[in-house]
């Protein structure tokens, strides 16, 4: 019997999900009530920039930077500068492989007053992939594959103030995916295409003769279609998500800041389900299709608020949480510090992250380090840097040359 190479991109996919979600304990009741949130792309759900990176992956309402596409694109028309773009890259599970990173580019430009254009550009690279020996009985070889799988995102945003304190901002992307390794069974490259809706607000007040800022922030990000490569009818959801934030900050004196942020973030995913006996469905049962595959991305996310096989106790279990505090010196020195939380049902990723940087008039430089909380994580010692420049810095720097 010739032995035919079917490989499936979906088990890349779950090998890829299975470096994200982690199980919580050796116990065996502990392993039956594993049940994470599982999406195809799970490379849109890592932070790609320092500063949000050492606060514990927070972003949706603190201030705004020229990072603000990933966390809240609303943001943008808060921006001091004028114009900004920054470069970020992330060497990611560095425990487990030498050679899986992410790079972003992100950029914004206020028109005007009251609204911003954005942009950025992910890839994800999952590095070299050795699928091991295939037997081709039909010629009497043996060939050994090697596969470069990866993943890019590219997204535009538009964003405006709708009054002093408050923002809205809308984008759209367009996500490719090519985790396939045989094309003769039908299997090609997925793609995608989702959008954002994001709302920011930001106020002062008054506290102990300091005036103090205090930012809202909502997004949801990735509603969009779902994704299919090809090998067979089914398509995945990508990691459509909610995110709520709150940040305060408080001046001390005219050159030291203090800033205390907190995000929560659900993903608006169906729960993979589960039959009369708690127990996954198998692939061949046609159950399975109609309470998972078919349902469609609008239907999904409402579906995900209500779905979990335990109730309402194990929907609060799928919300994450972080909480990142910032401390800056005449905001040109800053350190950082964060934590983030999820449920061990759901995943297990407890970590503390710490992040430093520095800023000039044209460019900042910003690193972050994660140190996991939960044992044989796979996010431990994982580091981001991100390279910023404020282009009306550089204009202005290369015009005072130029005189």
């Amino acid at each position: 019997m010739k032995l035919k190479r079917t490989y499936r991109p979906v088990l890349l996919v779950a090998i890829l999900s299975q470096l994200f979600f982690l199980h919580p304990a050796s116990a065996q009741d502990k392993k039956d009530m594993f049940n994470p949130v599982t999406t195809s792309v799970t490379s849109l759900s890592i932070a790609p920039d320092a500063r949000g990176g050492g606060m514990g992956d927070v972003g949706a309402a603190t201030e705004a930077d020229v990072n603000s596409q990933y966390w809240n694109p609303a943001k943008y028309p808060f921006c001091v500068g004028r114009a900004g773009v920054s470069i970020s890259y992330t060497p990611w599970l560095r425990k487990l492989v030498s050679d899986i990173n992410l790079a972003n580019v992100a950029g914004f430009y206020r028109i005007g007053d009251y609204s911003a254009i954005s942009a950025s550009l992910r890839y994800f690279s999952l590095g070299e992939v050795g699928l091991g020996e295939w037997d081709e009985i039909s010629s009497g070889a043996t060939e050994g594959m090697t596969i470069n799988p990866y993943e890019f995102a590219v997204d535009a945003a538009y964003s405006r103030m709708l009054s002093d304190y408050f923002s809205m901002g809308v984008g759209m992307r367009f996500i490719f995916s090519d985790i396939t390794y045989d094309y003769e069974d039908g299997s090609s490259p997925g793609k995608a295409f989702a959008a954002d809706i994001a709302m920011y607000y930001n106020n002062y007040f008054v506290m102990a003769n300091r005036e103090c800022g205090i930012g809202v922030g909502l997004n949801i990000n990735n509603i969009g279609s779902k994704i299919n490569y090809g090998a067979d009818d089914r398509s995945e959801f990508i990691p459509t998500n909610l995110r709520l934030g709150l940040n305060l900050t408080i001046p001390f004196d005219d050159y030291n800041r203090f800033s205390i942020a907190a995000d929560a973030n659900k993903l608006l995913v169906p729960t993979f389900p589960v039959d009369e006996n708690g127990k996954p469905y198998t692939d061949s049962d046609p159950e399975l299709y109609k309470r998972y595959y078919d349902i469609s991305p609008i239907a999904g996310i409402f579906k995900s608020f209500y779905d979990a096989p335990n109730g309402f106790k194990e929907e609060l279990q799928e919300i994450q949480w972080s909480v990142g505090a910032e401390y800056s010196y005449n905001d040109r020195f800053f350190l950082r510090l964060g934590y983030h939380d999820e449920h061990a049902n759901k995943g297990n990723r407890k970590y503390i992250t710490a992040g430093a940087g520095f800023k000039m008039s044209v460019f900042s430089i910003d690193a972050s380090y994660v140190f996991s909380t939960s044992q044989t994580n796979p996010l431990d010692q994982t580091m981001r840097f991100t390279l910023g420049f404020d282009l009306d810095g550089m204009k202005d720097l290369f015009g005072r040359k130029r005189r």
